[in-house]
């Protein structure tokens, strides 16, 4: 695929915090790429200065076949973390008013604004002041705003942050239908977002770039199985390395915190028997036992050995 936007060796520092730790990547032309990781990891502060917000300490952001400033800026739509629009105008007064600020033709803007309203269902607000809007309603809006340019790169933070479960389907299946039409950055530190929606994730945490894969190429990066996750009545703490040992005899891939135990193994459904023997051995009653596939959590859990704390 041809690269849109080359990233090399991007840091950025704030006094004595190193935000983007030389992070190097490519970007590749039409495809989603989820920025996945906690919050404080530095995926605004990269976004920041690939749409020109924050100037780089060092390295380089380098954009395909645009060398022109001006260009560079009127090619990105940006939707940040925190909505943004004008209270006291409409929705279509404030889509209309962004879209000529771009230098679009008043019938172009016309049409584009229309069709994005009905897109993300906000057709019938269409002469509603968005301070009247509900919270669901606006960050739509702020989407729509980013868009209304017909820009080649949309750049979205935490696109689902303040979503109702309805407004989140909407916006996810109009994000994807984006797809080969644009080039979509996505941050979000949602696991479930970043499965469904990205052609590829690059995982970061602590300004540092982990790793950069498909969701089903990562998932199968840290071995084969299914994980069989085990929730116990009590903290496990204080008898974490007896359980262990106990376990390690049989199984190599264990993550014990609080009060979960994480098993990875082939054929692991034969042996939950044998498992929950253990368990009850070492005097933990089993509250609740779930089996499943590898998720991307346990992708950066893998990478990091954190759970990825997202408060």
């Amino acid at each position: 695929m041809e690269t849109i936007i080359k990233i090399e060796n991007l840091t950025k520092e704030f006094d004595a915090l190193t935000a983007v730790d030389n992070l190097s990547l490519n970007i590749q032309k039409g495809e989603i790429l989820g920025l996945l990781g906690p919050n404080g990891a530095g995926k605004s502060t990269l976004i920041n200065m690939i749409c020109g917000l924050l100037d780089r300490t060092t390295g380089e952001i380098l954009f395909q076949n645009y060398k022109n400033e001006k260009k560079t800026r009127a090619m990105i739509g940006v939707c940040p973390q925190e909505n943004i629009y004008w209270p006291k105008l409409t929705c279509k007064e404030q889509l209309i008013f962004m879209g000529e600020m771009y230098g679009m033709s008043s019938n172009r803007v016309e049409k584009k604004s229309q069709k994005l309203l009905n897109f993300l269902g906000l057709s019938e607000k269409s002469n509603v002041q968005a301070k009247k809007l509900s919270g669901g309603m606006k960050r739509r809006l702020s989407i729509c705003l980013a868009l209304v340019h017909d820009p080649e790169i949309l750049i979205l933070d935490e696109p689902e942050a303040g979503l109702d479960p309805p407004s989140r389907i909407l916006v996810r299946n109009f994000i994807k239908s984006l797809t080969n039409e644009k080039t979509i950055i996505l941050t979000t530190h949602n696991m479930d977002e970043a499965d469904r929606m990205s052609d590829r994730v690059a995982i970061i945490n602590k300004g540092k770039l982990l790793m950069t894969d498909t969701p089903e190429n990562l998932k199968r990066s840290i071995g084969e199985g299914d994980l069989l996750e085990i929730i116990v009545d009590q903290d496990i703490s204080e008898r974490r390395a007896v359980l262990l040992e106990s376990l390690s005899e049989k199984f190599d891939e264990i993550y014990i915190a609080d009060f979960s135990i994480k098993i990875k193994s082939k054929n692991i459904v034969e042996k939950i028997v044998e498992i929950t023997e253990i368990i009850r051995q070492n005097e933990f009653i089993i509250k609740k036992m779930t089996l499943r596939e590898n998720t991307l959590e346990d992708v950066f859990i893998h990478l990091t050995g954190e759970k990825l704390v997202t408060n």
